[in-house]
């Protein structure tokens, strides 16, 4: 743990925060690099089976801290790139990370911040919580962030915000596909832990295949390449341990062994 991201691990589930509130959590090359170790360790942890990412005070995330953007100014190409290039292995790092990933969305999220909420599996957003895709306010394009979230939300919906850095609300995220679920601020909270305990009761191996599974399906074809490779799918998971288990403990009617663990 860092002061500027706090961790907390707990019956399988981590918790990251991002910790700047007196700049509303904008982030910089330090804190990506920071972030990248963290979720590389993270991700080799056997017994962790939920990741959830949120925002200390009243931000998620401005985006990219001031102090940065000002020494980014008087980079070379050659030294921005490198710098990117460790903002898009971020991304990437918390889109593949092997368990489910839940975004807790407890206020603004701009610029490069739309691209961690859209590498989320599931997001719940306060209904305070605002959104804006602001880069080429300031000359720039939102690069290394567009994968994920023309991924959220669509190409149509990504030539509007990319183009006119509106600011939007919660409602409007939900709509478009950034964010899932709106909730009353105080109750934003709560309604995570009830999703983490809905999502407790799932196997975690078979939640951790199904990430792969949508992205080795997405925008292919259904042709006998992609039947055989989801058939040889479900055929490993029944032959797995979890996958057994969950079966026997619906035919018994009882609980699988994953649940009770956690009880």
């Amino acid at each position: 743990m860092t002061d500027n991201i706090l961790l907390e691990v707990s019956k399988g589930i981590a918790r990251l925060t991002l910790n700047r509130p007196d700049v509303r959590n904008a982030f910089d090359d330090r804190l990506i690099a920071t972030l990248n170790a963290m979720l590389d360790d993270l991700a080799a942890r056997e017994d962790l089976r939920l990741l959830v990412l949120t925002g200390a005070g009243k931000a998620f995330s401005a985006g990219a801290d001031l102090n940065w953007m000002r020494r980014m100014a008087g980079y070379s190409r050659d030294e921005n790139l490198a710098d990117a290039m460790e903002l898009a292995r971020l991304l990437r790092r918390l889109n593949e990370f092997p368990r489910p990933v839940i975004g807790l969305i407890n206020g603004p999220a701009y610029a490069g911040a739309v691209g961690l909420v859209s590498c989320c599996d599931i997001v719940l957003a306060s209904d305070q919580a605002s959104f804006a895709i602001s880069e080429v306010k300031l000359g720039l394009i939102p690069a290394t962030i567009s994968p994920y979230v023309v991924a959220a939300i669509g190409e149509r919906e990504a030539r509007r915000y990319f183009l006119s850095a509106d600011v939007f609300d919660a409602a409007e995220a939900k709509r478009i596909g950034l964010v899932h679920e709106v909730v009353p601020h105080d109750d934003l909270s709560e309604a995570g832990e009830k999703l983490i305990g809905r999502m407790l009761k799932n196997s975690p191996d078979a939640m951790s295949a199904s990430k792969p599974l949508i992205r080795s399906v997405t925008g292919r074809p259904v042709d006998e390449e992609l039947m055989t490779h989801t058939a040889a799918g479900i055929a490993d998971i029944r032959a797995s341990v979890q996958g057994r288990e969950g079966v026997t403990a619906f035919l018994e009617k009882r609980k699988p062994d994953w649940v009770q663990e956690t009880e």
